[in-house]
């Protein structure tokens, strides 16, 4: 259809809007006194008065550069599994934690879900959505607040595992050991509560939020551990899981029968062995962990070489996240206290079902870097 022009009218129409403009209120809310704020119809530096921004650095995490690197398999694959086919890929800036959430860190979120929100102390003044997360997001009769710590017992056959079961989340002396019996659900809940809990406070405090506290993704966990060493078989650079002076570099299990040459015979506390390049703890050994990503043996080749993540409902990767009838395989990475030097290795992949918690598996909390580094945080 042809509209027909007529200059007369557009004439007419011009000078409508330019006598408007000299009234207080324009059609078009710019000029004097309209909602353009005096500044003569042009697009000049946006809204003012917008609150400042700066990326703070977590407690307890360090920052990660961005970068590219060849993730996969450093040596050769003795399992013959070909899930993990070298692919160079790009990863953006972020944090990380710099070791494993800790007994005592877990039990932070525990003790604030039991008794902060409970309805006889009463919230505290920037409690309330933290208080929604726990009586609408979260079913916490269907996936349980506290880690399962008969997980000593079940996860071995004909074992004694009876004084772990007891001590090791509750007892002092396991404070700065690292979580375990905790399923991907519950680590990620953690996740969630963390983020509340910090960013309700900065709020308070008229500070912008921050970025979401989240499990890394595979990629992500894989080029922190490598600590920036490209193509690195461990996150200590080297082939050998001694030192020169024949000491274990990571808590393991070094040989049939043998869990104690690295001078613990479960797992050890944080920080007992040296951090990677970047300053992270415990990439190899001591628990394996979660990461965000689905397992999916031929996920290398189908994800994006930039920032890559698989998920299964990429659409709307939240809506199952909950979801108690929505059984997945979850990528864990690391290796643990019981694991041979195999499931060390960076590029080592394995998995375990969201909805399991076991005596070897831990977490971390990653969270991304907003805007351009300056390059002086890394």
């Amino acid at each position: 259809m042809c509209i027909k022009f007529n200059i007369g009218k557009l004439i007419l129409f011009l000078g409508i809007l330019a006598t408007a403009g000299l009234s207080s209120c324009s059609l078009l809310g710019i000029g004097g006194g309209g909602a353009g704020g005096g500044d003569a119809g042009q697009v000049r530096d946006g809204i003012p008065g917008r609150e400042g921004w700066a990326m703070v650095n977590p407690y307890g995490m360090v920052p990660v550069p961005a970068g590219t690197f060849h993730m996969g398999q450093t040596d050769e694959d003795p399992a013959s599994t070909q899930i993990n086919f070298n692919k160079q890929v790009t990863i953006g800036q972020f944090f990380i934690d710099d070791s494993e959430i800790t007994n005592n860190e877990y039990r932070q979120y525990i003790y604030y879900m039991r008794d902060k929100l409970s309805a006889s102390m009463g919230p505290l003044p920037y409690d309330q959505q933290l208080r929604d997360f726990v009586d609408q997001k979260i079913d916490t009769t269907t996936w349980g607040l506290y880690p399962d710590t008969t997980v000593f017992v079940r996860d071995f056959a004909h074992h004694m595992g009876d004084p772990l079961q007891d001590y090791y989340f509750w007892h002092p002396g396991y404070d700065d050991y690292p979580v375990v019996g905790v399923s991907w659900v519950q680590a990620t809940m953690f996740s969630d509560w963390r983020t509340l809990y910090w960013n309700e406070f900065r709020k308070y405090n008229a500070e912008p939020v921050m970025p979401a506290f989240r499990l890394p993704s595979e990629a992500e966990w894989e080029y922190a551990a490598r600590g920036g060493r490209d193509m690195a078989k461990y996150p200590w650079g080297g082939p050998y899981i001694r030192n020169s002076l024949g000491c274990m570099l990571a808590n393991f299990k070094p040989g049939r029968g043998n869990f104690y040459d690295d001078g613990y015979a479960y797992t050890a506390p944080i920080r007992s062995f040296f951090p990677n390049d970047y300053g992270i703890y415990d990439m190899a050994g001591n628990v394996a962990e979660w990461c965000l990503d689905e397992f999916n043996p031929a996920s290398v080749p189908t994800v994006w070489d930039l920032n890559p993540q698989y998920i299964v409902d990429a659409a709307n990767p939240k809506h199952v996240k909950f979801d108690p009838s929505y059984v997945s395989m979850k990528v864990i990475r690391g290796g643990s206290w019981k694991d041979i030097a195999y499931y060390l290795q960076t590029g080592t992949r394995t998995y375990e079902y969201r909805d399991t918690a076991k005596a070897f598996i831990g977490f971390r909390n990653a969270m991304v870097h907003l805007g351009r580094s300056s390059g002086f945080e890394f």
